[in-house]
């Protein structure tokens, strides 16, 4: 058996999985994403099973629509928690997990972050994680006085601002400036206590900020962006990656060119992970999978599944469901009104069979397998240069979850694939990242 580096794992745990129909199913608790009770269960399996972070992605509006008519009170993308109050409450009852959570740049302040996450990472003994978003819809501009959201570029040149703040609040304290002496009354060395004093086209930040240099020196940030300005944030700044790519000759290129920048930030191939998101359906065999995903399917209404069309496609309700998915009218999204076209002519789908592939994940990849045929997919994008490990997207949780720990953890085991401890306590060196320097330190 060849020697490879371990796979690492990320579960994403946002609303009741990652199915359209996932609260439709015979053993969900369809209002489970608002209790406690549901998360904690999640995350105790999930570091039992010695998973490298549960992952929270958010948004800041109600951005499921209404079309067609009947979509929107079918849909399970509506009512959730906020991420960091909840893995707040997470962060008493673990020890070992990681714990990320999304953040926009473009309805909050530098500050807020800075002092939000790093209190998690203080709380959870050096654990948390950003994921940095700059959000994208309209719906969530309603909500923070704007009648349109921030137009693109300038959404992502406010971005990489933010990011940088956020760092040099980080690094307002030193390590070692808390010197606690009782004795000659010095609570602090005040010469290892610094002001970041920014100034910049979107910010002013004086600082300090109030919170000690974190266990992690700084939480672990993540990044999902796969614009251009989006990878150079990734390479300058990010810990981790979370892609969406579905072809594994495009998520080869993606990280070639990711790593690629690496170097001009001073850092090293391995100083960043890249983690696809995917939903697996496993089953011991490839039947029971494949029944598994069926059922999921037959609880999609048409108002749902139509919905996950609308933008790439238009309104379908009026054409035969069991008929072929027709030339796309004005299109909002041309792109993938494109490769949606393509996949249905491609494969003889019809209307109702592209629906159910898209609300299989919400969009993402979907594998349907074994334990060996999903681990022997996993190795192959890794052998590849596609991956260093995969953010689990489960249809529905939390049997979803079940089934990947029960199933398919043994079987990376068996291989060599995956952890059976924890290699430390904090989630940079369960990741094997490193700890940044705190750049006022290193200047001395």
């Amino acid at each position: 058996m060849r020697t490879r580096k371990p796979i690492k794992l990320g579960l994403s745990m946002r609303y009741l999985g990652y199915h359209a129909a996932a609260w439709r199913h015979p053993e969900a608790d369809p209002g489970a994403a608002s209790k406690l009770s549901h998360f904690l269960r999640i995350a105790r399996t999930a570091e039992a099973a010695k998973f490298d972070m549960l992952f929270l992605a958010d948004g800041i509006g109600l951005r499921t629509r209404d079309e067609p008519p009947g979509a929107l009170c079918r849909s399970h993308q509506t009512a959730e928690l906020e991420p960091l109050t909840l893995l707040s409450a997470l962060a008493a009852v673990t020890s070992h997990i990681g714990l990320v959570s999304t953040a926009s740049t473009t309805y909050n302040e530098p500050f807020h972050i800075a002092r939000k996450w790093a209190s998690l990472d203080h709380l959870s003994g050096g654990r948390a994680g950003w994921n940095i978003v700059t959000s994208w819809s309209e719906a969530e501009a309603w909500n923070f006085n704007r009648d349109q959201h921030m137009e693109y570029d300038a959404r992502y040149e406010r971005a990489a601002e933010f990011v940088e703040v956020v760092k040099g609040l980080w690094d307002s304290w030193e390590g070692d400036a808390l010197v606690h002496d009782k004795a000659s009354g010095i609570f602090f060395d005040q010469s290892k206590l610094h002001v970041l004093d920014h100034k910049g086209k979107h910010f002013k930040v004086r600082g300090p900020l109030t919170v000690a240099r974190t266990p992690q020196g700084r939480p672990i940030m993540v990044q999902a962006g796969a614009s251009e300005q989006g990878l150079e944030i990734a390479a300058s700044s990010a810990d981790v990656v979370y892609t969406a790519s579905h072809r594994l000759e495009a998520a080869r290129d993606y990280y070639a060119d990711l790593k690629s920048r690496l170097a001009k930030h001073g850092r090293e191939p391995d100083h960043l992970k890249v983690m696809p998101g995917v939903t697996y359906f496993v089953g011991r065999t490839q039947e029971e999978a494949q029944a598994k995903l069926d059922l999921l399917n037959n609880l999609v209404e048409p108002e749902l599944g139509l919905s996950y069309l609308y933008g790439q496609m238009g309104d379908l309700s009026g054409y035969p469901l069991d008929g072929p998915v027709p030339e796309p009218k004005d299109p909002r999204l041309r792109s993938m009104a494109r490769i949606g076209l393509e996949m249905a002519r491609r494969e003889n789908l019809t209307i109702r069979q592209l629906y159910t592939r898209i609300a299989a994940g919400f969009g993402g990849r979907v594998v349907v397998g074994t334990p060996e045929s999903i681990v022997d997919d996993m190795e192959a994008w890794v052998d590849a240069g596609a991956a260093d490990g995969f953010n689990i997207c489960p249809p529905v949780l939390p049997m979803g979850l079940d089934d990947f720990v029960a199933l398919v953890l043994p079987e990376m085991r068996r291989r060599g694939l995956f952890r059976t401890e924890y290699e430390g306590t904090t989630l940079r060196a369960n990741l094997g990242v490193p700890v940044p320097g705190n750049r006022y330190a290193a200047a001395r």
